[in-house]
């Protein structure tokens, strides 16, 4: 009787180490895709990320934006004309230079106008350059390796008892639901700050078109703020992709496996809510809102 219930047991026993390294392997290859195409993905430029949408979104910015943003340059530098000479007792102590001046501004924003495009991608371009540095500085993996960081998993798996097996089958289950999430969710960030990128650079025009005035200056200025923000959020998503790389190649040989599992679980979620924190970091250094 005793023959038979240890048979079954071992045979339970097998079942659960199948079971446990089925959801072992493969659990983390996804998120180290994604995390892998991280330098990649940030260090793309707005035009190489998606042609397509790239041309459609400068076609509405000199086809549609920048006609609107020629009526509010109008509004702009009539009522700082108006400003101005209202402001020196209407006229009688109006500088003739002050005409100069104002002609000088004017030309200026029509020129910010009409070349907001290629200023914004030129920004683009100098954030992308700091980017695929700072990619080249990062040496360490990104990637999870259970063979180094779990060490003998059979031989761990042999040690336990049945109970201890059904516990660490159902930690592995739900790590393995739970994986995917989070490598969806670093999709969305990466993708999340393209898409930010062409919807600012969509409307440059129109903010672009105040930055000469000292009243309504503010609007543009803080676009810049938030353009260089948008740029300056993939160095700082690179920062987290290093310190990530540094924390998964520290985990070492796991003598406790439930231990080393949850630490690279523990990793990869902390790696998603830092990315998630980067734009708003980003915008609160440069003061854009």
């Amino acid at each position: 009787m005793l023959n038979i219930l240890d048979t079954i047991q071992e045979w339970i026993m097998g079942i659960l180490k199948d079971c446990i390294m089925g959801n072992l392997n493969g659990m983390f290859d996804q998120i180290n895709t994604e995390v892998g195409e991280v330098a990649a993905n940030v260090g793309t430029t707005p035009a190489a990320w998606n042609a397509g949408v790239f041309s459609m979104i400068r076609n509405l910015s000199d086809n549609v934006v920048v006609p609107i943003a020629g009526m509010v340059l109008t509004f702009v530098m009539c009522y700082e004309l108006i400003s101005m000479i209202i402001d020196r007792n209407n006229l009688h102590d109006f500088e003739t230079f002050a005409i100069y001046k104002w002609i000088i501004k004017t030309f200026v924003a029509v020129y910010l106008v009409s070349h907001t495009f290629d200023i914004t991608m030129a920004i683009f371009d100098m954030a992308q350059t700091v980017v695929q540095r700072s990619a080249g500085i990062i040496t360490g993996s990104t990637s999870v390796d259970f063979a180094a960081a779990l060490g003998d998993v059979s031989a761990q798996l042999d040690a336990m008892g049945i109970g201890e097996l059904f516990g660490l089958l159902v930690e592995t289950m739900l790590l393995k639901i739970t994986m995917p999430i989070l490598s969806l969710c670093v999709m969305l960030v990466l993708i999340g700050r393209m898409i930010e990128i062409y919807i600012y650079c969509s409307v440059g025009a129109i903010p672009f078109a105040t930055m000469t005035n000292r009243e309504w200056g503010q609007m543009g200025q803080n676009y810049l703020r938030g353009l260089v923000a948008l740029g300056l959020q993939g160095f700082f998503i690179m920062i987290c992709v290093a310190i990530y790389a540094v924390l998964i190649s520290q985990i070492g040989n796991g003598a406790n496996l439930h231990m080393a599992i949850w630490q690279c679980a523990g990793y990869t979620v902390l790696l998603c809510f830092s990315l998630f924190k980067t734009g708003a970091v980003s915008k609160s250094i440069l003061n854009a809102h």
